[in-house]
């Protein structure tokens, strides 16, 4: 036990870190190459910030512990809203003003019926994983042809501004980065999935219980401190958004990739407890962020409740994992 809990620890401890210098590296090059600023902010932060969830659930998928890896994609969209935009927001309320965001929230809810009509089958195979990145590459594309309209957005603005307070990367620099990230994300997730299904195996619980909770919460970290942090500046779009991308990516692109590489098997579990709960939450984000009004706002009260409702949810998978 005690060389599967120093994996985790080791395992979650290198997979931010490399998460933070592959998107340090990834956004250098890719103003380097000249990319609009807004297309980075959703491509390479968005593909960054889920690079932990896609390296974690790619690998548990290889290794045949599919519930890790769907329990990592869906568990850490539940922690992005209960745990991350809770906390968010008992920090510093958030006000909404961008339209975007306004726009995504009712496709992040699409995303997740398309999602759930998926898993019916109790089973990801290669052609869902297809569909799943095809929506991915469409959303992209969508976004990219409304940002290059000229409509002035909050969330653009702060984007902007994001990114000029970075310094400056030479290209080998960027290059070197980018692929030291992405090489220690490999490595990291390997002790991570390892810690995880060995723990597992010895406290005789399922894998998707540890895939819905350590690992889920430990690859949205980074989330977790990009949304405080930009709370906390005052940028309440760039929070609200970080969280909003992430859950996209983590339905759209991790599942799309791990299921695409290797077909995944759905547990009752999963299809029953978790995915309504992921849905129940998102059906809250929407009615939150988008109510009439303008700009919305997510208040302490409302932090307060989505914090209560992710513990209820935890104390629902504790007592599930003392039942098996």
């Amino acid at each position: 036990m005690v060389w599967p809990l120093a994996a985790i620890v080791l395992g979650l401890g290198l997979l931010i870190w490399s998460a933070n210098r592959f998107i340090d590296g990834a956004t250098g090059l890719a103003r380097r190459l000249g990319m609009p600023p807004l297309l980075i902010g959703m491509v390479v932060v968005g593909f960054g910030t889920s690079a932990p969830e896609i390296a974690v659930s790619t690998l548990a998928a290889l290794d045949g512990a599919p519930g890790v890896a769907l329990g990592n994609a869906y568990g850490s969209n539940i922690a992005n809203v209960g745990l991350i935009l809770g906390l968010t927001a008992l920090v510093s309320p958030i006000v909404v003003h961008s339209r975007i965001l306004r726009r995504e929230l009712p496709i992040l809810l699409a995303v997740t019926a398309v999602a759930i009509w998926l898993l019916g089958d109790r089973i990801v195979d290669r052609i869902d994983g297809a569909m799943l990145l095809l929506m991915l590459a469409g959303f992209l594309g969508w976004s990219l042809f409304e940002s290059r309209q000229g409509r002035d957005d909050l969330l653009a603005a702060e984007v902007d501004l994001e990114l000029a307070a970075q310094p400056p990367m030479t290209t080998p620099r960027a290059l070197w980065w980018t692929l030291a990230g992405l090489i220690a994300l490999v490595v990291s997730s390997r002790l991570l999935v390892w810690g995880a299904v060995s723990i597992a195996a010895a406290l005789g619980v399922s894998d998707l219980i540890i895939g819905l909770t350590v690992v889920a919460v430990g690859t949205s970290l980074p989330e977790l401190a990009s949304s405080l942090i930009a709370a906390r500046k005052g940028e309440h779009d760039l929070a609200l958004g970080n969280i909003l991308g992430s859950n996209l990516f983590n339905t759209l692109a991790v599942v799309g990739i791990a299921s695409a590489i290797k077909p995944l098997e759905v547990p009752a579990d999963a299809l029953y407890r978790d995915v309504p709960v992921m849905a129940a939450f998102t059906i809250g984000l929407l009615v939150v962020g988008a109510r009439r009004g303008y700009p919305s706002r997510i208040g302490r009260q409302t932090g307060g409740l989505l914090l209560l409702g992710y513990c209820a949810y935890n104390l629902a998978l504790s007592r599930a994992a003392m039942l098996e």
